[in-house]
């Protein structure tokens, strides 16, 4: 059965992100025309306009594939009370994470630009990320040394991928997952009487 025009266009869609992905993670953002992505993919540039009005909508959808990563897990630890399914819904976060290295480090590599391509729809949904991580963290079915054990194991997650991605990128994934599952299991484990 033969793609439909709109698979083809979704397909072509994601093909360009990727390129553009590469390019702005390994030359920057500023650096990286429309001309070297449609070339990379052996296109026009108006084959890349009929799916991505500007370089800024391409930087601009890599982001939100940023945003789109995880929340389903995110949204399952809502309702999360113990500590235990908390430690396996952040191991599954941690792998999902690792799957997608090189989207953090195009997001640590270009945030200049990512700033400045923030709009007021944008600022909300990091506010809504932010009220999302308040309202987990204070859910009081959880004891507080519990609710700070979490927040630092987040932070863990987040510190040892998202904001260091650049700093740890010789680190294979897997030696690198280890390592954060340890990190993680250490600020979970119970407190000692």
């Amino acid at each position: 059965m033969p793609a439909s025009p709109t698979d083809t266009a979704s397909t072509t869609r994601e093909r360009i992100l990727d390129v553009a992905l590469e390019l702005f993670t390994s030359q920057g953002y500023d650096k990286t025309s429309l001309r070297e992505i449609a070339e990379r993919m052996e296109f026009t540039k108006a084959a890349i306009y009929y799916h991505f009005a500007s370089k800024a909508d391409i930087l601009k959808a890599l982001h939100m594939r940023l945003h789109d990563f995880g929340r389903d897990s995110m949204e399952s630890m809502e309702d999360e009370a113990s500590l235990e399914a908390w430690a396996t819904l952040l191991e599954g976060l941690i792998d999902q994470m690792l799957a997608q290295r090189a989207l953090f480090m195009f997001h640590e590599r270009n945030q200049a630009a990512i700033e400045a391509l923030h709009d007021e729809a944008h600022e909300g949904e990091h506010r809504d990320i932010q009220d999302w991580f308040r309202q987990v963290l204070s859910n009081e079915k959880l004891p507080a040394e519990t609710r700070v054990r979490l927040a630092c194991a987040i932070g863990a997650v987040m510190g040892g991928l998202a904001f260091s991605g650049e700093v740890f990128a010789s680190i294979p994934s897997d030696e690198l997952g280890g390592m954060l599952r340890r990190a993680v299991g250490s600020l979970l484990d119970a407190p000692s009487p």
